[in-house]
């Protein structure tokens, strides 16, 4: 809040609206600062993706009959990637007076959706 963090340069219209409602707001240690420039270029890609659904229409002709617009499965992937670094960067998702303003929830010892492979990890 106290400084200005310029966003990447390769950034479109979503991703810098993203950019600036979050760097507007709570100040970022660099690691989430390379964690909201991941989000917000997967912001950008998933626009990219929502343009060429409305183009081409959700389901497409192929040689093996009516299948899923691969753009609609790529965006599928890319808005669990979106949803798990904003995760990461631990955004709050309630309304306004849920939380205090510039802060952030308590970090958590682990990350959600992450988990160890059984036998190698002791418990």
């Amino acid at each position: 809040m106290s400084e200005t963090v310029t966003p990447p340069i390769d950034l479109r219209d979503p991703g810098r609206r993203l950019w600036h409602a979050i760097t507007a707001d709570y100040d970022l240690d660099e690691h989430e600062l390379a964690l909201l420039v991941e989000a917000t270029r997967t912001v950008d890609l998933l626009d990219e993706l929502e343009r060429r659904i409305r183009q081409d229409g959700a389901v497409i002709n192929s040689p093996q009959g009516m299948k899923a617009h691969p753009a609609a499965v790529e965006a599928r992937q890319q808005r669990i990637a979106l949803a798990r670094i904003l995760a990461a960067l631990r955004m709050p998702s309630g309304d306004e007076g849920d939380q205090v303003q510039g802060r952030r929830p308590q970090r958590r010892t682990g990350v959600r959706g992450v988990h160890g492979i059984r036998g190698v990890v002791a418990s």
